[in-house]
């Protein structure tokens, strides 16, 4: 019987799951960052601690293992992969595979091997993948690069943005003034225009709790900026299916990260539905409700031609950490 080991190592954890081929859970094993780009040192060190973590619960051996499949955040472009190759490689699982996490996410989202995904979390990405196999992805360089101001940083510049505007006359008023002083602890916008601006304190992430809860309210500031960049994702997403030639099949685009998946993200939602609808109107839109990790698992057993079977899908996408 094949067993297969499944990776999603990312910038703050790393997940490693063992499992056999009826999609029975073995062993696991945790560490933190599994980010080259963050400390190649620590990505390597957490990686192995993880894997050898599962291994040793399964009680196997790593030659034991049918396929291993790593989903790495920072697994971006050629010059990670020439860091990434030789890192894994050394790690000595005879048959293995090297992707962005951004794909087993994708995989866990959705019952086919191919699709497309959008991550909206602290950062935003988009990647597809077609029948063929073919890969493709944008994202997570920023606004230089490309990108819209999606991911949680953009979307709370751009919150603190609206808020300074109303209060110096340049923008409308907006519920965002008064949601966003109460989230950072401040009584006027004036004192925390001067921390911010004297590098006192930032503008977290945690700004686009604000922006949710002012554009369910039908803020017309905060509706406004979900509804841009929810389209500009819808756009970066739409072009690679247009790009892998996939605007006229059916498959699911997989919503993964906190913004997209929180409660209160319907505005940002239905923007990215509306042009996807214009786009590729046979794609559907999903929401990720399982581990990546489960990604990882099922990518090692089509990687090494094994079909998955309904209860073993449902097996490996109900684990939990």
């Amino acid at each position: 019987m094949g067993i297969y080991l499944g990776v999603d190592a990312g910038g703050s954890k790393t997940h490693v799951v063992i499992a056999d081929e009826r999609g029975n859970v073995l062993g696991k094993g945790m560490a933190g960052n599994g980010n080259h780009q963050i400390d190649r040192e620590k990505a390597e060190k957490n990686i192995n601690i993880a894997c050898d973590a599962a291994l040793s619960e399964a009680g196997l051996s790593k030659q034991d293992i049918s396929f291993a499949y790593f989903g790495l955040a920072g697994a971006d472009r050629e010059p990670d992969y020439k860091i990434l190759r030789p890192m894994i490689g050394a790690m000595g699982y005879p048959k293995h595979e090297i992707v962005c996490d951004t794909m087993i996410g994708m995989r866990a989202g959705t019952d086919r091997p191919y699709g497309a995904a959008i991550i909206c979390g602290n950062g935003f990405n988009s990647a597809a993948r077609n029948r063929a196999g073919e890969e493709l992805q944008y994202g997570g360089f920023g606004f230089k690069y490309g990108d819209g101001h999606a991911g949680g940083g953009g979307l709370a510049l751009l919150t603190f943005r609206a808020v300074i505007r109303a209060w110096d006359g340049r923008g409308p008023e907006t519920k965002l003034t008064s949601l966003v002083l109460n989230h950072m602890g401040y009584t006027s916008v004036e004192a925390l225009y001067e921390d911010v601006l004297y590098g006192k304190v930032s503008t977290p992430t945690s700004l686009v709790k604000p922006l949710l809860e002012a554009a369910e309210a039908g803020d017309a500031v905060a509706v406004s900026i979900l509804e841009t960049e929810g389209t500009e994702m819808a756009n970066a997403v739409c072009t690679l299916i247009r790009r892998l030639g996939m605007s006229d099949e059916s498959f699911e685009i997989v919503y993964i990260g906190s913004v997209l998946n929180k409660g209160n993200s319907a505005v940002l939602t239905h923007a990215i539905e509306r042009e996807v609808a214009a786009r590729a109107p046979h794609a559907k839109c999903v929401h990720l409700t399982s581990d990546p990790v489960a990604g990882a698992l099922m990518s090692a057993m089509e990687s090494d031609g094994l079909a998955i079977d309904a209860e073993t899908e449902r097996k490996l996408k109900s684990l939990v950490f």
